[in-house]
């Protein structure tokens, strides 16, 4: 029986510069379809929270028998400034409180630490990616449905920096809530818009 002189002593020069080169080239095509990957999971990340912020207000009306509101902010969504939220359509902060209404005689509107339900910082996973809603503030009855109803459905857009796709976040009137993408038609997928 012969065997081998190199039989067991591993691989050579060559055949280590090939594997590396091979690898290489391999990360190279690689890279730019990760960090393609990465953006579009931010955008995910970013439109479920808004989705998960929505059901929550939704639920917590209907628990609460009471208005409550979901509100997109640039503000840092905490309870110490809970009173001086300034609502932006292109907020990617967003808090959860119950809804005051403006004082009837100074039209003031006041919220106490006892108001806040919940709130999220896009810092939590959601950099870079941007925010457009058709409108900052939404409120829910205590019977799951939008208060004042809008003449149509409220679109929170969710794109990214080096995203590939953009997702929407869709209210009804009725107060259903819906993440779809607006690439994709509802007749033919559905998870079109």
């Amino acid at each position: 029986m012969l065997t081998s002189a190199r039989a067991g002593h591993g691989f050579s020069l060559i055949e280590l510069l090939v594997a590396m080169a091979i690898m290489g080239l391999l990360m190279a095509a690689a890279i730019p379809t990760f960090s393609v990957w990465i953006a579009n999971s931010r955008v995910r990340t970013t439109a479920e929270s808004i989705q998960n912020g929505l059901m929550l207000a939704k639920a917590e009306a209907v628990r609460r028998n009471a208005k409550v509101q979901f509100v997109m902010t640039a503000s840092a969504p905490t309870v110490a400034n809970i009173n001086t939220i300034t609502p932006a359509t292109t907020g990617s902060n967003w808090l959860v409180r119950v809804y005051q209404a403006p004082h009837a005689t100074t039209g003031v509107t006041v919220y106490t630490a006892a108001d806040f339900i919940q709130g999220r910082s896009s810092a939590e996973g959601g950099r870079n990616t941007t925010v457009v809603a058709g409108q900052a503030s939404i409120v829910f009855s205590g019977m799951a449905r939008l208060s004042p109803i809008p003449a149509v459905t409220v679109n929170v857009d969710v794109d990214g920096t080096g995203a590939d796709r953009e997702l929407r976040i869709a209210v009804t009137q009725g107060g259903a809530i819906r993440m779809c993408d607006p690439a994709l038609r509802i007749a033919t997928s559905t998870m079109g818009c």
